[in-house]
């Protein structure tokens, strides 16, 4: 319990930055206020910049959160572009992924970031998983799910901790890679579930996160009709379901501010508590859908 007598709470959150693509300048903006908005606690970041001059994510977020990034893996014109995950309270370690499984695989900086922190609601693991981004590429999707399950119960067998995993997924729920990291069906001879955040609370809502009415999807994909919902919040289960019970999910940095659409993806955000718990009130951070 708080101080205050009521369950804790954390509020985790993924969002893909996009680079410097589009209008930076204005984009930053767009992405700071929304993410004042979030108010999460824990962040999965993809697509964040670090070179000599920049750290985009410490540009959008100041200096609130303790920031960490992939290292390794990194392709490309020596700008990152992988994964980064940001928290409020101090990482205590960080692991990593190479998810260049595949000769496909190289063209792009595909890593996860697992960052072990400790909690209001006890020992966290928690991921930020950026993987190959391709339509045609669910074969390396697949062996690079397989292989972040993998490292991640190895770093579980010697440390339990409740784990939640962000990202962009480049994947729809109907894929076999998400399909496996839901419980719904094994990969190279062995099965995990976590729970979707997005799918807890709202069901067979289409909660699109690349969404054809987002000026900035044109950059990516000019003249594609449709929505996909491709970004998660992910939470681990045990034998009866995810180990942090899902009280609230949604869309998040989907809204324009001043007219200037944050990213060309939407972040999702969900609200954990420990199972067994009260429902939480919101009202003191609100849902960023109601910004």
């Amino acid at each position: 319990m708080t101080a205050d007598g009521t369950a804790p709470r954390i509020r985790a959150g993924t969002v893909n930055l996009f680079a410097r693509h589009g209008d930076w300048g204005r984009r930053l903006e767009a992405l700071r206020a929304s993410l004042r908005a979030l108010h999460a606690d824990v962040l999965a970041l993809q697509e964040a910049i670090v070179d000599d001059r920049h750290d985009t994510a410490r540009e959008v977020l100041g200096d609130e959160y303790h920031v960490v990034h992939q290292t390794i893996g990194l392709v490309g014109d020596g700008s990152h572009r992988g994964s980064s995950l940001a928290s409020r309270w101090p990482i205590r370690a960080v692991h990593e992924v190479d998810l260049h499984l595949t000769d496909r695989t190289w063209e792009y900086s595909c890593g996860t970031v697992l960052a072990e922190i400790d909690s209001p609601v006890g020992p966290l693991i928690v991921g930020s998983h950026g993987n190959s981004w391709a339509w045609w590429a669910e074969r390396e999707r697949e062996l690079q799910a397989v292989a972040v399950v993998r490292r991640i119960d190895e770093l579980l067998a010697a440390r339990p901790a409740h784990v939640i995993l962000g990202g962009d997924f480049n994947a729809e729920p109907q894929t076999s890679s998400m399909r496996f990291f839901t419980g719904r069906t094994s990969l190279e001879g062995i099965s995990t579930a976590y729970g979707d955040a997005w799918e807890n609370v709202h069901r067979d809502e289409p909660g699109y996160t690349l969404d054809p009415r987002n000026p900035l999807r044109e950059i990516d994909e000019p003249g594609e009709p449709r929505g996909r919902r491709v970004d998660y919040v992910l939470v681990r289960c045990a034998d009866h379901g995810p180990t942090l019970r899902i009280a609230d999910a949604g869309l998040a940095v989907h809204e324009s501010v001043d007219g200037v659409q944050p990213s060309d993806h939407y972040g999702v955000f969900a609200d954990l508590v420990p199972r067994g718990a009260a429902m939480p009130d919101t009202s003191g951070r609100g849902n960023p859908a109601d910004r």
